[in-house]
C-alpha cells in the first residue's frame, strides 16, 4: 500500500491478498485436512483478506479518483488519507472481529474507535453530514441478549435436528432408487434448511461480540430505539421467507455480499454477475463444490431475474393474485437455492455430480431455457454505473488530450445552462 501508491494499490493489494489466501487454502485442504470442517487459520485469513482489499479500494477512491466518478456508496466510504500503522493493524486485527468478522468499513471502525458513532448527524447544504449533537451512549445489552438467545436456539437446533437430516442422504443410492419426486424435493429443502443454523449461530455470535464491545450502532429508528445492526451478517426471517434468489442472497452473509459488490460488481467492465460469483468461489476456498455452487448460482440468478422482469408485473393486482405469486415464487426459490448449494456442502466433485445427475440436471436445463426464451433486461443500477464509467473515461480523455476542447466544452455548458435558466424564467413569467 505504501510502495505502490494510490493509483494502483487496489490492484496489487487485491491480487496479493487473494493470492496469499488461495495458497493458504490449498495448503489447508490438500496437505492437512481434505473434506473436513475445522476451525483453523483460514477463517481469520478470509476476513483479513476482505479488510485489506476493501481498505485499498476505499483509499484509491478517496485519494485518487474524482468525486464525480464515484457512486454514492463509494463516496461515503472513501478514505481521504493514508491510515497510520496503528490504525491499519487495529482495523485488521482487532479482537472483536479477528476470528469470525464480520467485515466492516474502515470509516465505520474509525468512527467507533474515536467515539463519534453516537453523534446525531444531519445533512448540511453541501450534502455532507454535519454533527448536530451528542446523545447518551446507548446500551447494547438488549440487542446482545436477543442475539445470544438466537445463538442458543440455533446451536440447539443444529445439535439435535441437523444431525438427523444429513445433506449426504440426498445422494444415498437406496433413497434415490425408492423415493418419489415429491419426497426428494421435500427432503432436499428440509436437509438444507437444517444445515443453516450453524451459520446463524456463528454470524449472530460474531455480531453480538461486536455489539457487546460497543460496535455496530447504526443510529435510532423512527421510534427513538437504538439500532445495533450496522454490521449484522444475516436476516433470518427474510432468508427463510425469500421469494426470489436475489432476496435470499441480499440477506445471507450480508457483509461479504457488500464486499463483493464494492470490489467487483460495481467495478466490473463486463459480465459483473459472473465475475462476482467467481470471486466469491475463489474467496471461499479451493473445494470443487464451491465452484459448482457459484457457477450454478450465476445461471439461477440470471434466470430468476429474467422471470421476474417478464412476469412479475402481471401479478401485482389484485392482492389474492399477488399472494399466489408470492407462494409459488417462495417454493421455487427455496428449491432452487437448495439445489444450488448442495455441492457447497458436499465439497467434492463426484458426490456433487451424483446429486445433479439424480435430478437429471433439471434446474440447469430449465434455467438455460428461460435465458434463451426470455430477454434479460439490464438493471438500472448497472446501466447508470456503466454510463458513469464511460463519462469519467471520456472526461479523462478530454482532459489529457484536448485541453482546448475541454475549455470549449466548459464554455458551451455554461451557455447551455444560461439558456436553460432564461427559458425557465420565461416559462415562469408566462404562467
Amino acid at each position: 500500500m505504501i510502495i505502490i501508491g494510490v493509483e494502483n494499490m487496489h490492484k496489487y493489494c487485491f491480487v496479493f491478498a487473494l493470492g496469499y489466501l488461495t495458497v493458504c487454502q490449498v495448503t489447508r485442504v490438500y496437505i492437512f485436512d481434505y473434506g473436513q470442517y475445522s476451525a483453523d487459520f483460514s477463517g481469520p485469513m478470509m476476513i483479513i483478506t476482505q479488510k485489506i482489499t476493501s481498505l485499498a479500494y476505499e483509499i484509491h477512491d478517496g485519494m485518487f479518483r474524482k468525486d464525480e466518478e464515484l457512486t454514492s456508496s463509494q463516496r461515503d466510504l472513501a478514505v481521504r488519507r493514508m491510515p497510520s500503522l496503528l490504525e491499519y493493524l487495529s482495523y485488521n486485527c482487532n479482537f472483536m472481529g479477528i476470528l469470525a468478522g464480520p467485515l466492516c468499513s474502515y470509516k465505520d471502525y474509525i468512527t467507533f474507535i474515536e467515539g463519534r458513532s453516537y453523534h446525531t448527524t444531519q445533512s448540511g447544504e453541501n450534502g455532507k453530514e454535519e454533527i448536530q449533537s451528542e446523545r447518551t451512549e446507548p446500551s447494547p445489552n438488549t440487542a446482545v441478549i436477543q442475539k445470544l438467545l438466537v445463538c442458543g436456539l440455533s446451536l440447539l437446533f443444529h445439535l439435535t435436528i441437523s444431525t438427523t437430516l444429513p445433506v449426504e442422504y440426498n445422494i444415498d443410492e437406496h433413497f434415490q432408487a425408492t423415493a418419489s419426486w415429491p419426497t426428494k424435493i421435500i427432503y432436499l429443502y428440509i436437509s438444507l434448511l437444517a444445515a443453516r443454523p450453524k451459520y446463524y449461530f456463528a454470524w449472530t455470535l460474531a455480531d453480538a461480540i461486536n455489539n457487546a464491545a460497543g460496535f455496530g450502532f447504526r443510529g435510532y429508528d423512527k421510534n427513538g430505539a437504538a439500532r445495533w445492526d450496522l454490521i449484522s451478517n444475516l436476516r433470518i426471517q427474510q432468508i427463510e421467507m425469500s421469494t426470489s434468489f436475489k432476496m435470499f442472497l441480499d440477506n445471507w452473509n450480508i457483509q461479504t455480499a457488500l464486499w463483493l459488490k464494492r470490489v467487483c460488481y460495481e467495478r466490473a467492465s463486463f459480465s459483473p454477475t459472473i465475475q462476482t460469483f467467481i470471486l466469491s468461489a475463489i474467496w471461499h476456498g479451493v473445494y470443487p463444490g464451491y465452484y459448482l455452487t457459484f457457477l450454478t448460482g450465476v445461471l439461477m440468478t440470471l434466470a430468476a431475474r429474467a422471470m421476474r422482469n417478464n412476469f412479475r408485473h402481471y401479478f401485482i393486482e389484485p392482492s389474492q393474485l399477488k399472494l399466489l405469486y408470492d407462494v409459488i415464487t417462495w417454493i421455487v426459490t427455496q428449491v432452487a437455492v437448495s439445489y444450488t448449494v448442495v455441492p457447497f456442502v458436499l465439497l467434492s466433485v463426484k458426490p456433487s455430480f451424483t446429486f445433479y445427475s439424480s435430478w437429471y440436471y433439471s434446474l440447469h436445463i430449465l434455467g438455460i431455457l428461460v435465458l434463451l426464451l426470455f430477454p434479460v433486461k439490464k438493471t438500472q443500477g448497472r446501466k447508470n454505473a456503466h454510463e458513469n464509467i464511460q463519462l469519467s473515461q471520456s472526461k479523462k480523455f478530454d482532459e489529457g488530450e484536448h485541453s482546448l476542447g475541454r475549455n470549449s466544452f466548459s464554455i458551451t455548458n455554461n451557455v447551455c445552462n444560461q439558456n436553460q435558466e432564461i427559458a425557465s424564467r420565461h416559462s415562469s413569467l408566462k404562467q
